[in-house]
């Protein structure tokens, strides 16, 4: 990479159902906007329903590259899609971590812990990315 942040392009197509996606948040979604990510952890911004290529992430910080998907009980049979999916937006440096609707819902404390330690983690490639 350079000395900067690339930019990612993204199917216009798919901003319809983006901006779709954004109105109606799920009760996960809201859980992790506003247990997790509410304080800007590490003053990282995160934006809902970003769109890179053809898909479109829960959340993701450009900062970082780092995109957070919720997986609903749907996914358990999407596995295949999810990693060819996650595969192809690594391919724009973009990071995916992956948490279960249930993780959310149970496991919230577990959630921002892991979050902030991926965040961590993410900081430091990032760093020697660039």
């Amino acid at each position: 990479m350079t000395d900067h942040l690339p930019y990612i392009p993204y199917n216009s197509s798919n901003k319809g159902r983006a901006k779709e996606n954004r109105s109606p948040m799920t009760k996960a979604e809201k859980k992790i906007r506003f247990w997790v990510l509410k304080d800007r952890p590490w003053w990282y911004k995160f934006i809902r329903q970003k769109m890179i290529n053809s898909f479109i992430l829960d959340f993701y910080c450009s900062k970082l590259l780092l995109g957070i998907e919720i997986d609903w009980p749907s996914h358990d049979t999407r596995q295949i899609y999810d990693i060819r999916r996650s595969k192809k937006i690594w391919e724009n440096w973009v990071k995916i971590i992956r948490y279960k609707n249930e993780d959310v819902f149970y496991r919230l404390e577990w959630v921002s812990q892991d979050v902030a330690e991926e965040l961590k983690k993410r900081a430091k490639e990032i760093l020697w990315a660039i």
